[in-house]
């Protein structure tokens, strides 16, 4: 990276800083320099994407500047804005982010639309179980929308289960959910009425050739699906009928092209398969559900 976008003398004020730092983002390859920029910017300054814009005319200190700079370095070397910033919006939620949590990815709101649809009375007093809860988001979202049901998250990181906790907190659902390490569902007594996950569904190959922005910044744990990417779901989908009260729904984040097999498994497991499995905003499809009789 060149030195010149910090030169006091070319970002007199902020929004040559800004501009400057879009520029150097565009040079890198980002997918959304002028966006990413204003972020970064604004953690910078430990303000606001928007305050930032009603100060543009500001000068940038060479606090500011050295802030920057640092912040930009870690961006063009790979690691995602969202691990740069600590956080990451889900659902309209803020979430904190660790090194045991993926990044909450908006092809994951998919799950909670499925789980809504079929338990549409806001006030059902649900009992939530989400397997591999790592951030907290699915949990916490589910338990905004529905503000009398109770949540257990289950993830084998203690970090994550850590980090759910404070999530929970953060977005006024801490005395409605609780996080556990565990082993998937092993060890957990039944009578749920939804259960939840975004399981890791990676092959082992693949992850050999994630972008490296996933394979340097993302927890292998929350990844790695084994050699055909199905471990975890055969984990959970053993566990479903026992976990489930009767007439429960268990929904399941897919991987690209594993509608079929993971279909295949609910069934085996003596569970009625919901229909084909809801698309994402791609169209691509990626959450299945599943009742049991």
């Amino acid at each position: 990276m060149s030195g010149s976008i910090f030169d006091m003398r070319d970002v007199a004020n902020l929004r040559a800083l800004r501009r400057q730092m879009t520029a150097e983002l565009v040079v890198s390859g980002v997918s959304a320099p002028d966006l990413e920029a204003r972020l970064l910017l604004s953690s910078a300054l430990n303000c606001t994407p928007s305050e930032l814009i009603q100060h543009d005319d500001e000068m940038v200190t060479p606090d500011v500047a050295q802030r920057a700079m640092a912040l930009m370095m870690r961006r063009i070397t790979g690691e995602p804005v969202a691990r740069i910033l600590g956080h990451r919006e889900f659902w309209s939620l803020d979430f904190q982010l660790s090194p045991d949590t993926l990044v909450p990815r908006p092809d994951t709101e998919t799950v909670i639309e499925v789980a809504l649809d079929a338990f549409p009375e806001r006030d059902a007093a649900l009992r939530i179980l989400d397997l591999g809860t790592g951030s907290g988001a699915i949990l916490a979202a589910l338990l905004v929308e529905r503000p009398q049901a109770l949540g257990v998250g289950v993830d084998r990181a203690e970090g994550a289960a850590r980090t759910a906790l404070d999530n929970f907190d953060h977005v006024g659902v801490g005395e409605r959910a609780f996080a556990v390490v565990g082993d998937w569902g092993a060890g957990l007594v039944g009578g749920f009425d939804l259960v939840v996950s975004n399981p890791p569904y990676i092959t082992s190959h693949a992850m050999l050739i994630l972008p490296r922005e996933v394979r340097s910044h993302d927890p292998a744990l929350a990844l790695d699906g084994g050699v055909d990417g199905l471990d975890a779901y055969r984990a959970i989908i053993a566990d479903a009928p026992r976990l489930l009260c009767s007439g429960g729904l268990v929904v399941l984040e897919l991987g690209v092209g594993q509608e079929e097999d993971v279909s295949g498994l609910l069934k085996a497991a003596g569970l009625v398969v919901c229909g084909p499995a809801k698309p994402d905003l791609a169209g691509i499809p990626r959450a299945i559900s599943a009742r049991k009789p």
